[in-house]
């Protein structure tokens, strides 16, 4: 029978010894790499206690409840509360009474919903994200002297038709991003160390959030346009400040990128 003394698990044991030495030493410098080297590799690092950057190193919010961080580019974000009946598919009359009210949207947004200016494209749209903005634009949530003054005029009924009648139409992509396009990284995987998620993971064709626009096809520069307004503030109708809490974290040239990848089968005039 071995003894206490001659087992190798024991402290007196060299070799024991050398090995749970090396584990503390492998073990320390990964809590340094992961929760000190890593965090501080970030352009937006700042030091917040131990806490904070191991939330920062395992890629989650250091406070989950706190509002006042979620939303500190500026104010409260929209009246506008989702629900999964606003996504369903319009009636014919309902398409047929939004066809004619889109008769006033066309010289920006185009005849069928793709613009051939800066405007987004509606052809194809989910009927709550244009019933969404529609809505902020009316309650001045969101701001533009066009859209503001044309919503103000709009029912809840007419903007329901309206929305309607441009999910009906054809998306500006028929072909659907998949696993296999070059995605670029912000699109495919997002950067867990700066809390910024995959953008397919909301904004389709892969996943789709329910509000969250239908990407594909858009304009390149109002892409821009509107990236650099959630990074700034400037525009704050995002539901619980989702989009300026991913932005804001986003280098300019990776919004140049996001937007190209969406905007390369984009809209007639943009060349891509």
């Amino acid at each position: 029978m071995m003894s206490d003394h001659d087992s190798p698990y024991t402290w007196s044991n060299a070799g024991f010894r050398r090995s749970v030495t090396w584990l503390a030493v492998v073990f320390v410098a990964c809590v340094l790499v992961g929760f000190v080297w890593l965090p501080m590799a970030q352009p937006d690092f700042s030091a917040r206690g131990l806490w904070a950057s191991i939330c920062k190193a395992a890629g989650v919010p250091g406070n989950w409840g706190d509002p006042g961080e979620a939303l500190r580019t500026g104010g409260q974000s929209t009246k506008v509360v989702l629900d999964r009946p606003m996504a369903r598919a319009g009636a014919a009359d309902a398409i047929g009474r939004g066809a004619t009210l889109a008769l006033n949207c066309t010289m920006c947004h185009g005849a069928q919903g793709m613009s051939l200016a800066d405007a987004p494209n509606l052809s194809g749209q989910y009927p709550e994200v244009v019933v969404k903005q529609l809505l902020d634009y009316r309650d001045g949530r969101r701001t533009s002297s066009i859209m503001q003054a044309i919503a103000r005029g709009l029912s809840d009924a007419q903007i329901d038709d309206l929305a309607a009648y441009y999910a009906s139409l054809p998306k500006a992509r028929i072909a659907p991003t998949t696993y296999e396009d070059p995605l670029p990284k912000l699109v495919r995987t997002g950067d867990p160390l700066r809390n910024i998620a995959p953008c397919i993971s909301c904004h389709g064709s892969v996943d789709q959030k329910l509000g969250a626009p239908w990407l594909e096809g858009m304009p390149r520069r109002y892409l821009i346009a509107q990236l650099n307004d959630f990074a700034s503030g400037t525009r704050r109708n995002d539901s619980l400040a989702q989009m300026r809490n991913m932005v804001r974290l986003m280098k300019p040239e990776e919004i140049a990128e996001v937007a190209g990848f969406y905007a390369r089968r984009g809209s007639p005039g943009e060349g891509h």
